[in-house]
């Protein structure tokens, strides 16, 4: 059984766990060009070493970064996201878009 740690919940069951992707930094949502924003969002690096991912635990939906190295599968670090961030990014939409949304 492999067991992964979790940050809030502490060591668990991998089957707990759902894979979120690979952690890329966003490039800002309100300047990028479409390719930009298509690339961060459906392509990945793929690497073969250690790499930053996105994980959840299904059952308490929290989500934090773990180090994993992808050749051997061994989960080196897992940490929450604060590490990382120090504030939450706000997405503008535009007039039209938020009339949409708010009717």
């Amino acid at each position: 059984m492999k067991i992964m740690p979790c940050p809030l919940n502490g060591p668990r069951n991998i089957s707990e766990f759902t894979y979120g992707g690979e952690f890329k930094l966003m490039p800002d949502p309100n300047t990028c060009s479409d390719a930009e924003w298509a690339d961060y969002v459906f392509n990945s690096n793929n690497l073969a070493g250690v790499v930053t991912e996105w994980w959840m635990h299904t059952a308490s939906s929290y989500w934090f970064l773990a180090e994993r190295h992808t050749v051997t599968d061994q989960i080196i670090r897992t940490y929450d996201p604060s590490e990382r961030f120090s504030q939450r990014v706000e997405f503008n939409l535009p007039a039209s878009r938020e009339e949409e949304v708010s009717a």
